[in-house]
């Protein structure tokens, strides 16, 4: 299927859920899906982000901003996963947790605002990776609307850009408890400390990172194009003293560079 006539099954595949509650944490994906969403069904969208630790403010402020613009209806949502029984051990379902705790709350938002459907932004390109977040949207009934049109995260990236969304070259993000090696507590400090250093790399112009936490090691992790970047003595001049300042003790260069789902490998 040409990648224009997906756009359009998609576009039909909305329309005919009639109402939506979008699932919106601000990323490429979602974003993408909720301007598809209300271009189609106008005020009968609303958008729901979760407030948490685990969630950055420069996200939850980026979500504000778009719907603010785009004048659709937004709902900030608390949804401390910290206070769900369990979670901080992070144990390996510790998305599905994290998911089925979101998605109830938003159920009950869309009710009291007259949404038949809730949807998330998952793409294929999730469907061959560990996701148990997919099996609390599978046991509630959320409506993937990506994944039922077949795009894939490239895809989503290109039809981004073909509307205008500035997000098409935002870099991949995932919820900050992905940094945590499973059975290590998460707790409001570490999420504090990787929030930070990873705040500082974005402001240092590097794009797609992740700070992985072990104890008090940060491990970081930079695409390979910017390997040499990272190195220079100036930079780690800047690097080691903020992330040292952050209550982390070493702080290491990953020789793998960025990659999603290194935290599942390593706990594999």
């Amino acid at each position: 299927m040409m990648l224009n006539e997906k756009y359009e099954k998609l576009k039909e595949y909305l329309l005919s859920l009639e109402s939506v509650a979008v699932a919106f944490s601000s990323g490429v994906d979602s974003t993408f899906l909720l301007k598809a969403a209300h271009d189609v069904l106008g005020d009968k969208v609303i958008a729901v982000t979760a407030q948490s630790c685990s969630f950055p403010k420069r996200e939850l402020k980026e979500a504000e901003v778009f719907c603010a613009n785009e004048g659709i209806k937004h709902i900030v949502c608390k949804s401390e996963e910290l206070e769900i029984d369990g979670f901080r051990h992070n144990p390996v379902n510790r998305c599905y947790l994290c998911k089925k705790e979101f998605f109830q709350k938003i159920q009950v938002i869309a009710k009291e605002n007259n949404i038949k459907n809730i949807v998330e932004g998952s793409n294929t390109d999730d469907n061959g990776d560990y996701r148990p977040g997919l099996q609390a949207v599978a046991e509630l009934g959320i409506k993937s609307p990506l994944r039922y049109t077949g795009l894939n995260k490239a895809e989503i990236r290109e039809l981004s850009k073909k509307i205008g969304l500035k997000t098409y070259n935002k870099q991949s993000f995932a919820c900050l408890s992905s940094r945590f090696v499973y059975g290590e507590e998460i707790n409001e400090e570490k999420l504090s400390m990787v929030d930070k250093a990873e705040q500082l790399l974005l402001d240092m112009g590097f794009n797609q990172i992740r700070v992985r936490i072990h104890g008090k090691i940060a491990r970081i992790e930079v695409c390979e194009k910017d390997f040499p970047k990272l190195i220079e003595k100036e930079t780690r001049e800047k690097i080691v003293p903020k992330f040292k300042k952050y209550g982390f003790t070493y702080i290491s260069m990953d020789l793998q560079g960025y990659r999603t789902g290194s935290m599942t490998r390593t706990n594999a």
